[in-house]
Order: structure tokens, then sequence, then C-alpha cells
């Protein structure tokens, strides 16, 4: 279901299919995230919404046999018909479900990606650091242990180490698969209130298997199931009147 809302458009996507192989994945998926929001995708398991989070920075091009049709545009600029993978996934940032930091400081993990974008001025890099840790609040934190190891930290520390490495390359747009799933309670109260945070100066889109999560940190939602958007709509919508019977069945656990 395609659906106009409102709020300037960061990425538009039109008649997006995907398949792995022979098997079809998503289906003319149509929709426009908006620019410094939290849009999250819901949905039971296998329904599309990490595969369709994915080709918003090409990662399923890592994946043999995949074919993409449609059309995919950020900031106006279809990527699809660039060919600059590495500057596309500079401008839209990952985090993934668990934290995949480096064997290594937390300095050199925030500073690898400016590093390998050819900044050595040892002052800029500080720079950097600093504000990218600042910007995953959490630098407090770690501010005088900056040279030990970032697997020592505690799983919701390293999330946010990963989320700092991604701020780290400036990126116009940070996507979020199920960045609490492995995290405590405590851990993900913290990263939530850290994605409110961050939406003043990103567009954020998150996966997550979680309503109540969904419904606590997102502007707008968008319900997948069988490789299609049922409905997308407003959050507080989506959950206090949903237009689809599917939607509602979904959200009041009659299903998922």
């Amino acid at each position: 279901m395609y659906q106009q809302l409102n709020g300037k458009t960061k990425i538009n996507v039109h008649d997006l299919n995907l398949w792995y192989g022979e098997k079809q994945a998503l289906f003319s998926v149509s929709m426009n995230i908006m620019e410094k929001e939290v849009t999250a995708f819901i949905g039971p398991s296998g329904c599309g919404k990490s595969t369709f989070l994915r080709t918003l920075n090409r990662m399923n091009d890592l994946i043999d046999g995949v074919k993409i049709s449609g059309d995919i545009t950020i900031n106006d600029e279809n990527i699809y018909k660039s060919n600059d993978v590495i500057k596309l996934r500079t401008k839209v940032g990952m985090v993934f479900q668990k934290a995949n930091l480096f064997p290594m400081s937390i300095y050199d993990n925030v500073a690898y990606g400016p590093r390998g974008q050819g900044i050595k001025n040892k002052k800029e890099l500080n720079q950097i650091v600093e504000e990218s840790l600042r910007g995953a609040a959490i630098w407090d934190e770690v501010k005088d242990r900056l040279k030990t190891s970032a697997l020592g930290l505690s799983g919701g520390q390293q999330q946010r180490i990963c989320i700092a490495r991604a701020i780290a390359m400036k990126p116009d747009v940070i996507l979020m698969d199920e960045p609490t799933s492995a995290l405590d309670p405590i851990s993900t109260l913290k990263v939530e209130e850290l994605i409110t945070q961050m939406k003043e100066n990103y567009t954020i889109v998150i996966v997550t298997h979680n309503m109540q999560q969904a419904a606590r940190v997102s502007d707008k939602t968008a319900f997948f199931l069988n490789g299609e958007i049922i409905e997308y709509d407003e959050t507080d919508l989506i959950f206090s009147r949903p237009r689809d019977k599917r939607t509602e069945d979904y959200i009041t656990g009659r299903f998922g």
C-alpha cells in the first residue's frame, strides 16, 4: 500500500521487488521515508522487513543470486543506478542485531572508518572519536579507557560503540536491524533514548520485533507481511486505529 505521509521525504521507494534465486521475497514495495524521523518496520519473522532494510544500502548485493527491480532514491539520487556503493554505505550507516566490534581498542573502532577515508591527522581523528562517542551517549562512560579493548565492554555499551562507529562516517541515514534484541532491559532503554535524541540529526530506520519499542521510539511504522507492506502510517494511528484487519490482528497478538 503506497501512501504519502507528512514530512520531507529522505528516501523514496517505488515498486521494489526482490528475489533470492527463484523465490520472490519482496513484492511491489513503495513508500516514502521522512527526513529526521524514526521509521519502524514491524511484522512476523520472515516477512521481509530486514530484507527490505538491507536494500536501502545495497547490502543484499553481497548475496549470490539476488535480483532487484524498482527504484530507491536517497536525496533524489537513484542508488541502484549509481556504481559508488562505498559512498552509499558511508551515507547510509548500519547497526546490526549483535554488536560487531573489531578486536581493537574503543578509539580504533570508532576511528576505523575515518582512517579508511584517508583521515590521518591525529587531532582531527581525536575530535571525530569524541564527537561520535558523545553522539552515541557513551563518551562519559569510556573517555578514560579509549585505549582498552572494545570487547571488554558490556553488550549495551558495545552496541552504542557500534552506533558511534556509524556516526563517525557522518551519515545522513542510519539503519538499525533489531539493535536491542540481544540486550537487557536497562541497556535497551538507553539505546531507545539514544535513538530518540539522534533523530535531530539523522534519518533513522529500525527493524524491530518488539511492537512496544516501535510504539515508543518511532514516528512512522510500516507493517510487513509476506514480503508486502500491508499498512504504513503515523505510529500512533497504526497502534490505535489500524485500517487493515491484518495489521490489527498482528498488533493485538492474534498471530506472529
